[in-house]
């Protein structure tokens, strides 16, 4: 089977996940525990035993979810011989895709990605920026809102999630300015996130400037699989051009629904979702529920995963 494996992003960790693929594949404590001595701290019982709001802190929160990631991952690589097509990662997942695809190893990408996530949030102070989910809009329509509400602030479109579902973000007044217009517009649903930075529009782009001198110290390889970039939907095998799309990646929008259609085209018969819950397999059947995703997270969902490999 041709097939392409998926990594979600924030926003899909929980208190207690991957509790069950730990009480039968010993790979995932294993990898938490690579994890920990990397970070400095017990993250699988953070993981395990929260709290929540802990957990929920972006600088925790990105390693917690590229170690759940690549626990899956090397569930499914101790089974069998692990061949995708392609892989991916919607914003932070992106990382984990690079992580499985050994540009780095795990220690280098926890440490990576949780100095990504404290650049975030020194970049905004909390509460100066706000980011909310806008539904049953055109893309068109949100970008030109945006426009409009902005007033001389900052107010983008930076998650193309699926059709008819646009994130925004920005400064809050402006974001509030937008959700009020999209209201007015006939959007079906104004939903404002509980995140504590606003995530891949331009008031990112002190942090992306901080990322890229990190980048630039760091020895990456070549990419095992490819791996499509939220950014510009490429793989890239230079690894100068991987750094920049990921710096990019910090201020720019996420092109998750030409990513989809990417993986189509290539063509990639079934997607898997590596990683706790459903985020990215629920937006799949909004973008094209014709094109088969399987989340993948707990012992039932690998068995079925690896039969369906092996087809």
């Amino acid at each position: 089977m041709n097939y392409a494996i998926v990594f979600p992003g924030q926003g899909a960790q929980s208190v207690g996940m991957l509790a069950e693929l730990a009480a039968v594949y010993p790979q995932v404590q294993q990898t938490f525990e690579e994890a920990s001595d990397a970070l400095g701290y017990d993250l699988w019982a953070l993981t395990q035993n929260g709290p929540e709001s802990e957990l929920n802190k972006t600088q925790i929160t990105q390693p917690a979810m590229l170690t759940a990631g690549m626990a899956v991952w090397r569930v499914l690589d101790s089974q069998i011989d692990m061949a995708p097509a392609a892989l991916a990662g919607h914003s932070l997942g992106e990382y984990t895709a690079l992580t499985a695809a050994e540009v780095w190893p795990l220690a280098d990408a926890v440490q990576l990605v949780a100095l990504r996530g404290e650049l975030m949030q020194n970049a905004v102070p909390e509460g100066a920026g706000k980011m909310a989910a806008i539904l049953g809009l055109s893309d068109e329509d949100v970008i030109a809102l945006c426009e409009e509400a902005a007033q001389g602030q900052v107010c983008e479109a930076v998650n193309f999630n699926s059709p008819g579902q646009v994130v925004i973000a920005g400064d809050a007044p402006a974001v509030e300015r937008a959700m009020a217009l999209a209201e007015a517009k006939g959007a079906k649903r104004v939903v404002p996130l509980a995140v504590s930075a606003p995530s891949h529009c331009s008031l990112m782009k002190p942090a992306a400037e901080k990322l890229a001198e990190k980048l630039a110290d760091m020895p990456l390889n070549t990419p095992r699989f490819p791996v499509l970039h939220n950014v510009d939907v490429q793989s890239h095998a230079d690894v100068d051009a991987l750094r920049n799309a990921l710096v990019q990646q910090l201020y720019k929008p996420v092109q998750w629904v030409k990513t989809i259609e990417a993986l189509k085209v290539q063509g990639v018969e079934q997607l898997f979702e590596f990683g706790p819950g459903k985020v990215l397999t629920g937006l799949n059947r909004r973008i094209d529920r014709r094109f088969p995703i399987a989340a993948v997270m707990d012992p039932a969902s690998v068995e079925a995963a690896i039969e369906a490999m092996e087809s």
